[in-house]
């Protein structure tokens, strides 16, 4: 398990911290003919064999490279303009599989070349995964509704900062056994029903039951694995 937790944790760090906006505009404007695209398939294959740091594991490092060029490749011929939410879940669907696989093929459960344990591994990941990853997945499932609700008032990057703090904060009472924090936060949440505009009510609540949604199930798979 813990190297899956490794291999999960390089895609999160290669997909949504070292992979800037410009990067994801060159892959699907240029697609296979941007140089752009290998290097982004490469630094996966690097990052997991950083994790990892077992010489026996590069040729395994080099098929998660191959694997990410062969789905992302796919993934920007066949996605349109209406199609992207789809086949962004598509696209990290098959990448988290590919590294699922890799994990059933060479499963060493005592790779570690930093002394941290299962728990603190575990840990890394899913504050990772409860920052910029699932911010970005609750904007790309509530972008459709962007365009019904009317936000120009909204502060620069106010949404992505409050939802980060809300799912570290249930991730948090999760773990603690604190139950009641969550029920707290709802709660607070639920003021907003008391707004004029419904359409914008219904569009934030969705966006934060899904992003509650996604820390609580952290939170719980963080117990059961770490435990």
């Amino acid at each position: 398990m813990i190297l899956f937790i490794k291999l999960l944790l390089a895609h999160l760090l290669g997909d949504f911290y070292l992979q800037p906006k410009s990067w994801v505009e060159a892959k699907e404007r240029d697609k296979l003919r941007s140089f752009i695209t290998y290097a982004h398939a490469s630094l996966h294959g690097v990052l997991a064999y950083a994790l990892v740091w077992e010489k026996a594991f590069l040729p395994y490092a080099v098929a998660i490279a191959l694997v990410h060029l062969c789905i992302d490749a796919i993934k920007v011929y066949a996605q349109k303009t209406e199609t992207k939410r789809a086949w962004f879940l598509i696209d990290q669907s098959a990448d988290v599989l590919s590294l699922i696989a890799v994990t059933l093929i060479y499963y060493q459960d005592s790779i570690s070349w930093v002394p941290w344990g299962r728990k603190e591994w575990v840990l890394l990941t899913a504050i990772v995964l409860l920052t910029r990853p699932t911010a970005f997945l609750v904007g790309i499932v509530i972008s459709r509704w962007g365009n019904q609700t009317n936000n120009d008032n909204s502060l620069e990057d106010a949404g992505f900062i409050i939802g980060v703090i809300e799912r570290l904060m249930v991730f948090t009472f999760v773990v603690t056994d604190h139950w009641e924090g969550v029920g707290l936060l709802v709660a607070a949440k639920s003021i907003l029903r008391l707004q004029d505009d419904r359409r914008l009510t219904e569009y934030v609540l969705v966006g934060t039951l899904l992003s509650f949604g996604i820390a609580v199930l952290s939170g719980m798979a963080y117990l059961s694995i770490a435990t």
